[in-house]
Formats: C-alpha cells, sequence, structure tokens
C-alpha cells in the first residue's frame, strides 16, 4: 500500500508509510469508501470538448457559463493552472488548455499538444484577445511564442502575461496576489 501511495505527487516514503499505517488503523469500510470515491471520482472526470479542462459532462463549468463568453481566451499548459487562475476570482473569460508545451528536447512539438484546437476555436468562435499563460520557462516561453507566431495572421489581440510569476516557477503554486498583477501585467506579443 505504502509504495502505491508514495506515486502520489508530493508525498514521500515516510508520508506514505504514516498513511498506509493510517488506513490500516482504519475500519474496513472507510478504506472501502474512500477507494470508491477516488474510484467513481476518477471515472467520472473527462475534458471539456471546447477547452480541454477537467469536466464532468461534455462542457466544464466555465464553458457552460454564457457570462463567461466575453472574447477573451486565456491559454494554460493544464487544468491545474486553470484552477490557479480560478483562485484570485479576477478573470471572467474563457481557457485553453494546452495539455502540455512545447519541448524538443523531450520529442514534444506542435501536434503533441492542443494547438490545432485552439485555431480551430478562433475560427468559430468570436475572440478579441489571447492571453498566453503559460509557465515563464523555456517550454512555456518557446509555447507562447509560437502561439504568438500563428496568430499574428490572425488579426486576433495576443497577449502574454506579465512576469510578477517567478521564472520557472508554476502557476499551480503561484499566489492570487502575484497571479493578478501578472495577468493585469500581461503584454502584446
Amino acid at each position: 500500500m505504502a509504495m502505491e501511495l508514495a506515486k502520489l505527487p508530493g508525498i514521500g516514503p515516510k508520508t506514505a508509510q504514516r498513511l498506509a499505517y493510517h488506513l490500516a488503523s482504519q475500519p474496513q469500510e472507510n478504506v472501502r469508501a474512500l477507494s470508491v470515491a477516488l474510484w467513481e471520482g476518477r471515472k467520472a472526470i473527462r475534458f471539456c470538448e471546447t477547452c480541454g479542462n477537467y469536466a464532468t459532462g461534455d462542457a466544464c463549468p466555465i464553458c457552460a457559463d454564457p457570462a463567461r463568453h466575453n472574447g477573451q481566451i486565456c491559454v494554460v499548459r493544464d487544468p491545474r493552472d486553470v484552477a490557479a487562475l480560478e483562485r484570485m476570482h479576477e478573470y471572467h473569460g474563457l481557457y485553453h488548455v494546452l495539455h502540455g508545451t512545447l519541448s524538443p528536447m523531450e520529442g514534444i512539438g506542435p501536434d503533441d499538444i492542443h494547438i490545432r484546437e485552439l485555431l480551430a476555436r478562433l475560427g468559430t468562435e468570436e475572440v478579441n484577445e489571447v492571453i498566453l499563460a503559460t509557465n515563464p520557462d523555456v517550454e512555456g516561453e518557446a509555447t507562447a511564442t509560437y502561439i504568438a507566431r500563428l496568430l499574428k495572421p490572425m488579426n486576433v489581440k495576443c497577449t502574454r502575461i506579465a512576469h510578477g510569476v517567478p521564472v520557472g516557477g508554476d502557476l499551480e503554486y503561484t499566489d492570487e496576489v502575484t497571479l493578478f498583477k501578472a495577468l493585469e501585467g500581461r503584454r502584446d506579443m
């Protein structure tokens, strides 16, 4: 049990062992309820057909909300970044989740992430601005630059979040004030 728990992010061998001992001391029905909740939760989660965020139906709650359709699409690496941006309660547009960033060293090119789907959305939705909110690391910057070049001939305003987020940092771990300042200070690309 501890070996499986240690596979979770942020769980080292000692914590995994403590969790395993705790679970072993619980009534079997409690452990069964936890395992069923994990299994049922995982089965219910899918990707939004529009943006690629986590959803339990065809559309995530953000895409399903007509008030969010304000002409802005914020492009992020993964659903955790959507959650991070939503915590600040200041962005009221839509998202597009790439499910990765360009990384030639790892063999990840434009066809391996959801750039094509973003371009398709721009052809069908009324979009005034695309906000590139990938992480400020080498891969995130390369991805943002690549997308900005693709969008230039489409006459869509393309902005990049400001570098209030530390270089090499992850949006997922950035506090709401820093994220707000980064979004507020975004720049044209």
